[in-house]
């Protein structure tokens, strides 16, 4: 028996500790606004998806579709130093003398261009007209893309954050317990102490004591590790702590019904696949381009500068010059062994292909509405279930402590009562949380999710 009292006496101090500890660092209530905000600007998920949303607006820009001209400019400059020496072996000067030979030194010979060139292509077959439609359209899907992330995110969050809040409310309910569980031990002590109860009411009552306490510490503990995920998704740091709200609002049968009846439209899994199939027609005429001729201009404006040194027959020149070309070309790719051929019957078979996956992708975005519709209507009605139950239990343990404090019942029955009512209360916070994950499964599928209130 001593042994059993050093353990009770050390758990007890555990729980005085664990209690003194979470009241040193006040908490901070974290709303479900709030988590939603800091979950879109710090989640590294969401900033890379929106990453790629960058990406995919920068690739549609008319600066990435080849409807504007490439002008280059050119430029340079030569410099050459020579000495020469001219003999005009024997030849004589107008005296009759023979001429002299002809020496220069350090001649410099200097060359400078300078050039613009514009090439533009006027028609290619309506190919970049098809390619910058494309372009656009994956922009699109990149922010369907985005918002796939947004929404399985969210989902993230909220079921670390009703875990959070479901422990939370667990903890409650158990230091309820357990403060019940020492009154009756209490209770025990004044009415052995008078004669009125022998030594085994305490015995039980100290062995519940103890469970019970242990039973908050596990809570505890599970409860910190739930916080932990919630800053993982949050991107926050581990050991911050914050309070969440407890409070659920369903979103009404009726108006739920009505989004799952647009929800072949606001889908979007389904929307994207619509996406990929918009991107493959617009590929198919891109690729028909190929067979069509190609026509560029081009234009080009130069410059030019010589300067020469004398020679033994010319004195030194300097000479400039400009010139401008305009050109109009015409390409048509007559036959290029099939290969445009090949590549527009490969693009029929993806557009094919994606119809395929859009069948595909209906069937099982159905199902799992289906699925999803049955799962929420069960779980809120088994919720419902547990709340009369709650009421039912909570009755019954109030008879049952009245009558333990006549003396018309056991200890034993009267801990009986309790657990029943402890098991009803977290079996009810476990089916609330349980449904309100799978209503946003339902909100989620009808592409609702992100136009609710949480």
């Amino acid at each position: 028996m001593k042994l059993n009292s050093k353990t009770l006496f050390l758990v007890l101090i555990c729980s005085v500790i664990a209690e003194l500890s979470s009241q040193e660092i006040p908490e901070t209530i974290l709303s479900k606004k709030d988590a939603i905000t800091q979950m879109l600007e710090n989640n590294f998920g969401v900033k890379l998806a929106n990453n790629q949303v960058a990406v995919a607006k920068n690739n549609s820009s008319i600066l990435n579709a080849d409807y504007l001209p490439s002008i280059t400019g050119n430029a340079g400059g030569t410099f050459d130093q020579n000495n020469a020496v001219t003999d005009f072996n024997g030849a004589l000067d107008s005296e009759g003398n023979p001429r002299p030979s002809f020496e220069i030194n350090d001649a410099e010979t200097k060359r400078y261009n300078a050039s613009i060139n514009l090439d533009y292509t006027l028609f290619d077959g309506l190919g970049r007209h098809y390619n910058y439609k494309q372009l656009k359209e994956e922009y699109n899907l990149s922010q369907l893309q985005a918002r796939e992330t947004i929404e399985n995110t969210i989902i993230q969050l909220f079921s670390v954050y009703y875990e959070v809040a479901r422990l939370t409310e667990n903890e409650d309910v158990l230091k309820q317990a357990l403060a019940i569980t020492k009154q009756r031990e209490k209770r025990a002590t004044y009415q052995f102490e008078y004669g009125q109860a022998n030594k085994l009411a305490i015995l039980n009552a100290k062995v519940d004591v103890t469970t019970d306490s242990i039973n908050v510490l596990n809570a505890q503990q599970q409860l910190r590790n739930a916080k932990r995920d919630l800053n993982v998704v949050l991107n926050r740091a581990l050991e911050e702590r914050a309070t969440v709200d407890t409070t659920l609002v369903f979103v009404n049968e009726l108006v739920v019904d009505s989004f799952l009846e647009t929800a072949n439209e606001n889908n979007v899994r389904l929307q994207q696949v619509e996406q990929d199939i918009k991107i493959s027609e617009y590929a198919i005429k891109s690729a028909k381009s190929f067979i069509l001729p190609t026509i560029g201009l081009t234009g080009s404006y130069g410059w030019n500068r010589s300067e020469n040194p004398a020679s033994a027959f010319f004195p030194g020149t300097t000479q400039t010059s400009n010139n401008l070309n305009v050109g109009l070309n015409l390409r048509w790719n007559l036959f290029d062994g099939g290969r445009s051929i090949v590549a527009l019957k490969n693009v029929k078979i993806a557009n094919e292909s994606q119809q395929l996956l859009k069948k595909q992708l209906q069937q099982q975005v159905y199902r799992d509405i289906a699925n999803a519709k049955d799962s929420y209507k069960n779980a809120l009605t088994i919720y419902r279930l547990q709340e009369q139950n709650v009421l039912t239990s909570k009755d019954n343990f109030e008879r049952s402590e009245e009558r333990f404090k006549l003396g018309q019942i056991t200890s034993v029955e009267y801990r009986q009562a309790q657990l029943n009512l402890l098991n009803a209360q977290t079996t009810k916070n476990a089916a609330k949380y349980t449904a309100k994950l799978a209503e946003l499964a339902v909100l989620q599928l009808s592409g609702q999710l992100l136009n609710v209130e949480f």
